[in-house]
């Protein structure tokens, strides 16, 4: 019993009601007989948060079937999910699980999991405040358009561990520290093989769980900084990709509490490290022919629904990155260069919305391994289901429109000067959050996607994370200005 990668037709529909949503009372039967064969003796049935972040009340299996009816636990979803549309005496959630997603965790067979979407408690109907079903919503309208999708992403982590004295340390990373506490500029740590192995008694447990789970784990990468990891797995449907990043954050962080270990998805931890990215690939497929690829052509040329899917998210590049790098410190990553940088000068990072074949300083690549557009501006603090969503509106908005990207850049970006950008008509990632936050703001398409209450809780919330920010006093200003001033 593993996470249903596909999640295709009606699984993916949303229904007017929590009625039009029970699964089918035979299957959840046999469900709950497997559940208790296996051993498992408690189910978090798991919705998710505005942020990303799942939520769940873990139930005896005993109430597996009354969960899976529209029975179990309800939730005030509005006091803990920055969602002030409601208050202490509007109706509470139902959080509804959805059968295709059942699984049995693989880091503690006690427990299995299923990822839900939220109903109004007094109505029934589907509460707009859910990510899971604003997804669900524009994988609607592309099939309605005729049109299917295959997402995966390229998630990238750094590994810690703490000191017997506390302190907080890259967990393979052997060096001795200083006696003043300074680190040596160092060549990168990518594709050590010595660095690999010493991880693997930790990343061989988290490969073996994706291999249970049938996402087909490719390959596992030492990336640049000290024990930053990324994990290559294959393909799948947009719903069943967005859970299995939600999926991932979760068991890589139950895997390393085994190891004594922790990960962070945080993009730059520290000044010298090389940004943690979760690059979003995404290809299209005739609605009723997903075996076919509308982004190649039997030559492997891209075809100009490659090209216009690229032009809708150009065209949405801000409000998209708003979703897909979410946080204050995403931003200290999407830049060309950094001083005191481990390993090189340059940080492969994108810059600027424009695509490049092949061109890794470019927001979208069209790489030349596969037959997919590659959105480099995303990281892991992402809600995966909100980035995914603006990723299929854009791309089909593009599609139907006929949006042109523009030719491809195919130089670094890094080495042009601003004057030959600006004559090029390519327009600079937003260089914070709230520059991203208010084109987020601005932008028709991102309130069509998220509705009109989910966009305004998510900026509000945003809007509050930059000034919490902004009005901080940081060690750099007061080591830059206390005494020089």
């Amino acid at each position: 019993m593993t996470t249903r990668t596909q999640h295709i037709g009606a699984a993916a529909a949303v229904g007017d009601s929590v009625e039009d949503a029970l699964p089918d009372k035979e299957r959840v039967r046999d469900a709950a007989a497997q559940l208790a064969e296996a051993g498992v003796e408690y189910v978090l049935s798991c919705w998710v948060d505005l942020l990303g972040v799942p939520k769940t009340k873990p139930v005896p299996l005993s109430a597996f079937e009354e969960l899976c009816a529209g029975k179990g636990p309800q939730f005030a979803v509005h006091s803990i999910s920055m969602v002030p549309e409601l208050g202490p005496a509007d109706p509470d959630q139902i959080s509804l699980p959805d059968l295709d997603t059942l699984t049995i965790c693989p880091w503690d067979r006690r427990y299995a999991w299923m990822f839900a979407d939220l109903y109004i408690g007094d109505s029934g109907k589907p509460y707009e405040l859910c990510p899971r079903l604003a997804l669900k919503r524009q994988i609607d309208a592309a099939t309605e358009a005729g049109y299917g999708f295959l997402f995966g992403f390229e998630p990238e982590f750094i590994v810690m561990r703490y000191t017997a004295d506390g302190e907080l340390r890259k967990a393979f990373d052997d060096d001795p520290s200083s006696p003043r506490g300074e680190r040596l500029r160092r060549q990168a740590y990518g594709y050590d093989a010595e660095f690999s192995l010493d991880a693997m008694a930790f990343l061989g447990e988290v490969g073996d769980a994706l291999n249970e789970l049938g996402w087909d784990l490719k390959d596992v990468v030492a990336e640049g900084a000290y024990s930053q990891f990324e994990l290559d797995f294959g393909p799948t449907d947009p719903l069943g990709a967005a859970d299995r990043v939600v999926f991932l954050r979760t068991l890589l962080k139950q895997v390393a509490k085994q190891h004594g270990l922790f990960v962070t998805f945080m993009p730059k931890p520290t000044n010298g490290d090389w940004r943690s990215g979760a690059h979003i690939n995404h290809s299209i497929q005739p609605a009723d022919d997903r075996d076919a690829n509308l982004f190649k052509n039997g030559d492997g040329a891209w075809t100009t629904t490659a090209l216009h899917a690229a032009g809708g998210i150009l065209a949405h590049a801000e409000a998209l990155t708003a979703l897909a790098c979410p946080t204050v410190n995403s931003y200290k990553g999407l830049v060309a260069k950094v001083p005191g940088f481990e390993g090189g000068t340059v940080t492969w990072a994108p810059t600027h919305v424009c695509y490049g074949e092949n061109n890794r300083s470019a927001m979208l690549r069209f790489p030349q391994s596969r037959p997919a557009i590659e959105n480099r501006a995303a990281d892991l603090c992402t809600n995966p289901y909100l980035a995914v969503a603006m990723t299929i509106a854009a791309s089909v908005e593009g599609v139907q429109e006929s949006i042109s990207p523009g030719p491809p850049v195919n130089t670094s970006l890094y080495d042009l000067t601003d004057a030959e950008r600006e004559s090029s008509g390519i327009r600079r990632l937003p260089r914070n959050l709230l520059e991203a936050v208010e084109a987020f703001d601005a932008d028709p398409l991102a309130k069509r996607v998220l509705g009109p209450t989910m966009h305004d809780s998510y900026s509000r919330y945003k809007h509050d994370e930059w000034h919490r920010f902004h009005t901080h006093v940081a060690d750099w200003e007061t080591t830059e200005y206390m005494r020089f001033f």
